[in-house]
């Protein structure tokens, strides 16, 4: 059986199940921690490091949607060491790729610029990179800007873990660390896309878009996963 147990986050008294995260705890509970590759309905894999949190009791950071709550454990989600790790990621995350807001399809309504305009990101004190990443438009329906990739795999888990089609995947590591399709082939030439359009719906940038859709049509919905998730759980 699993058990209730109590904790504290930022002086708040919370209770949860001890299957559940940091995360969902906090979210229960109204406290929003700042997270790009977290998403109901799918596998955490703590890839964005923007949710790590501060717990009693350990020097390190931890990730809180992959940090299962304990009896009595204390967490911190908003001090000042937090706050500067994450507007560090943030910066390190736009200037790794090529994130013109001003001409991006999803200005408005992409994920990392709300969380850039949310933790006071202004300007960048970490040189661009300025990649020469290539477009790949090639499916019939969607396009591919490696350039503005966070690598947060939502497509990739969201591909295997609800479509079932597994054609994205992680190639290479460090800087080199890319989203591919089927090996590493076009997109339009992958045999196992079913073009559903879910890889495009739960990017949180303008990475994955729908071809001829204008900026202010570009709206993305990844809310259908927590229906689905919870569908399928009312059906077990």
């Amino acid at each position: 059986m699993t058990r209730v147990v109590t904790l504290k986050i930022d002086d708040i008294d919370a209770t949860g199940r001890e299957d559940e995260t940091v995360l969902e705890v906090a979210i229960e509970h109204g406290i929003q921690i700042p997270r790009l590759c977290a998403l109901e309905g799918l596998t955490p894999v703590g890839a964005c490091r923007l949710c790590l949190v501060e717990v009693a009791g350990s020097s390190k950071l931890l990730p809180a949607c992959t940090t299962y709550v304990t009896e009595g454990m204390v967490v911190t989600t908003n001090s000042e060491r937090l706050k500067k790790y994450r507007r560090m990621t943030i910066e390190l995350l736009f200037t790794e790729g090529n994130h013109v807001c001003s001409v991006c399809v999803v200005n408005g309504r992409c994920e990392l610029q709300n969380l850039a305009i949310r933790l006071g990101v202004d300007h960048m004190r970490i040189p661009y990179l300025y990649p020469k990443r290539i477009v790949d438009a090639s499916h019939e329906r969607f396009a591919l800007d490696p350039n503005r990739c966070v690598l947060c795999t939502r497509c990739v888990r969201v591909c295997g873990e609800i479509e079932g089609a597994h054609t994205w995947d992680l190639m290479s590591r460090g800087i080199d660390s890319a989203v591919i399709t089927d090996l590493n082939m076009p997109w339009g030439d992958s045999e196992t896309c079913t073009a559903c359009g879910k890889c495009v719906q739960v990017c949180p940038t303008g990475a994955l878009f729908e071809k001829g859709m204008a900026v202010g049509e570009m709206t993305k919905r990844a809310s259908f996963l927590a229906t689905l998730t919870a569908s399928r759980e009312d059906g077990r």
